[in-house]
């Protein structure tokens, strides 16, 4: 009887087995089956680790980055609700106010909501725009294209002026 270990045919004690075409096998310890036992036993609440499916990245489905989010109007932002206005605003561009604050307080332009102001941006841009949500930095709502409305925000730091309508 040999104390040596019983190995296949063709092969050397302490090397790896067969070449297989997707490479060596790895030699297995007996009783495994495949895996190596755990050095602190099996993890809590006894079952075995099953990893949860992680969420995407990025916005809901159905959702681009240029959607109105959803949520209540108010602090929570736009929701269902907020929806672009049935018709287009004034064909008139309004004479800009003479007097411009340094910056845009949002307290003062959240008495637009829900109205078809028009806006005057640092940069020359001048536009119709319906607001549904006012930050404290920021303006969100519906811009005019010419054509239809356009989920729309701009901080309230780029906005050199602004007049509202009914």
């Amino acid at each position: 009887m040999s104390l040596m270990p019983q190995v296949p045919f063709g092969t050397q004690p302490g090397t790896p087995g067969p070449i297989t075409p997707s490479g060596p096998s790895i030699p297995q310890f007996p009783g495994t089956q495949g895996s190596f036992p755990s050095p602190i036993g099996p993890p809590p609440g006894g079952g075995t680790f099953s990893p949860q499916p992680l969420a995407p990245f990025g916005p809901p489905p159905g959702q681009g980055p240029f959607s109105p989010p959803p949520g209540p109007i108010g602090p929570g932002g736009p929701g269902p609700q907020a929806q672009a206005p049935t018709a287009p605003p004034p064909q008139f561009t309004p004479p800009k106010p003479l007097v411009t604050a340094y910056a845009i307080d949002p307290q003062a332009i959240s008495g637009c909501l829900f109205r078809n102001t028009f806006i005057w941006l640092t940069n020359g841009e001048r536009f119709w725009l319906y607001p549904v949500f006012v930050g404290r930095t920021s303006v969100a709502g519906f811009r005019w294209n010419g054509f239809f409305w356009t989920y729309y925000g701009v901080d309230t730091n780029r906005i050199e002026s602004f007049s509202c309508f009914w």
